[in-house]
């Protein structure tokens, strides 16, 4: 080792060293995330190499005018590399994608695709980089969950966007948070995971899975309540229970006065 003494002073041997490191660091990141790959597609279960080569086939005829042949993203579409099945998912089987005019709210539509169909695209984007998976059946159910704390959970970080019974609701810029009232169990759960357009993303160290599956729990068991008082009135709070009592109360009060009036003229 005598012979890195006298070179250690150089000028160059700093960048050689960070150099080196950078080399390092690349190598095992590479290895792992190879690694991981290899043991996505090993898995029973898994999306397999067909499902893979079927959602590339599929990606090129729908989507790669707008995404780019291999999901680079364009000028009119951004890049899917590293977004995840889920964010497929979520986007596909709620109908916001295909889309339009990415420079606007997607609204929810009719779904063109199979759930084959969207699994095979949501296997082959995933296959590019990763990113979050589709919930199993077992994550996303409410049984056994917790709604109490689901509740709180969801007034906490979900209602003053989409109200305290998911109804939806206004956001600033004329944009709107959507009603939870079609949305499936595993779509709120991709939701909570990849924080779709104007969302903040729930990752699993922010809300937990369980916790996840109790927010789930209180929406699917809140939207399918009766009224009992009769009219919902949308379920949107009390502002609006407010607005219709006031409005009907100024239409009896104007009732009551043109019936006096008419009253006195009688007489």
């Amino acid at each position: 080792m005598s012979w890195i003494k006298p070179r250690r002073r150089h000028p160059a041997a700093g960048y050689a060293v960070l150099l080196l490191g950078l080399v390092i660091i690349g190598v095992v990141y590479a290895a792992i995330a190879g690694g991981g790959s290899a043991a996505s597609a090993a898995m029973p279960g898994g999306p397999s190499a067909h499902d893979i080569a079927v959602g590339q086939a599929l990606f090129a005829r729908t989507c790669s005018s707008c995404h780019g042949m291999n999901a680079q993203g364009t000028s009119a579409a951004p890049s899917l590399v590293g977004v995840g099945a889920a964010a497929v998912d979520f986007q596909v089987s709620t109908g916001r994608m295909p889309g339009k005019d990415f420079g606007a709210e997607m609204p929810r539509k009719p779904v063109t695709f199979t759930q084959q169909q969207i699994h095979q695209l949501a296997a082959y984007i995933a296959s590019l980089g990763g990113g979050p998976t589709i919930p199993s059946a077992a994550q996303v159910s409410p049984a056994g969950a917790d709604m109490a704390l689901g509740q709180q959970l969801f007034i906490t970080d979900c209602a003053q966007c989409h109200n305290f019974a998911g109804a939806g609701g206004a956001l600033t810029y004329g944009k709107s948070a959507p009603a939870l009232t079609q949305s499936t169990p595993t779509q709120i759960y991709e939701a909570m995971l990849t924080g779709p357009e104007a969302m903040p993303v729930f990752s699993d160290t922010t809300i937990t899975p369980s916790q996840k599956r109790d927010i789930i729990a209180y929406v699917t068991t809140t939207r399918a309540e009766p009224n009992p008082g009769g009219f919902s009135l949308g379920r949107v709070g009390p502002v609006t229970e407010g607005l219709v009592t006031f409005l009907g109360g100024i239409a009896i009060l104007v009732f009551a006065a043109m019936w006096l009036t008419m009253k006195r003229r009688e007489a």
